[in-house]
């Protein structure tokens, strides 16, 4: 099977279900940021395998990239596939509080802005949290017109602190200065 069909030369994809509709539509562009948060995801994940240190926190990068997918499939369902895709599981958010409790527990608190930095691992934390506050918003765009997975919309706004304080934690790991802004 070839990998281009041509079918989509002209601007136009399908949905899950197979709605043809415009490449620059919410619902598109809601699952393609998503799709290039998973991409980052697995960079970072990347390269943060081999320290044994580290690896509970790739099997937690791993779960994540299968529930990218999901809520990637969610934002790709047109109107008559909506029964192709099953909902999201409210406990995935559970799942993620949980993880982000367990790092914020461990953590010194701080009340200012943290400066990414200091690290490539511990910035790509940030790129992939601020990726995701874009795809949030992305699917919050394509739920105003079309409505979306409340959960979905939920997990993504979660996993955007859990990317953020994954970075306060490498900070920790690799011994690097956690810059705080201070105006």
């Amino acid at each position: 099977m070839k990998v281009y069909t041509k079918t989509g030369d002209k601007g136009m994809t399908s949905l899950i279900g197979g709605e043809r509709v415009f490449k620059t539509d919410e619902r598109v562009e809601a699952y393609g940021t998503v799709d290039e948060l998973a991409a980052f995801t697995a960079l970072l994940a990347d390269n943060m395998r081999g320290d044994a240190a580290l690896a509970s926190s790739v099997g937690d990068l791993n779960r994540i990239l299968s529930r990218l997918m999901s809520v990637e499939a969610l934002l790709a369902t047109g109107q008559s596939g909506s029964d192709k895709v099953a909902p999201l599981d409210p406990e995935t958010v559970a799942w993620l509080e949980g993880r982000i409790d367990a790092m914020q527990e461990v953590l010194k608190p701080i009340d200012k802005f943290t400066i990414p930095g200091g690290n490539a691992v511990v910035s790509m934390c940030h790129v992939c949290r601020t990726v995701c506050r874009r795809a949030e918003r992305a699917a919050l765009r394509a739920d105003a017109r079309y409505g979306v997975d409340s959960t979905a919309l939920v997990w993504l706004n979660r996993l955007s602190d859990y990317f953020y304080l994954l970075g306060r934690t490498l900070t920790a790991h690799y011994a690097v200065d956690e810059v705080l802004w201070i105006p």
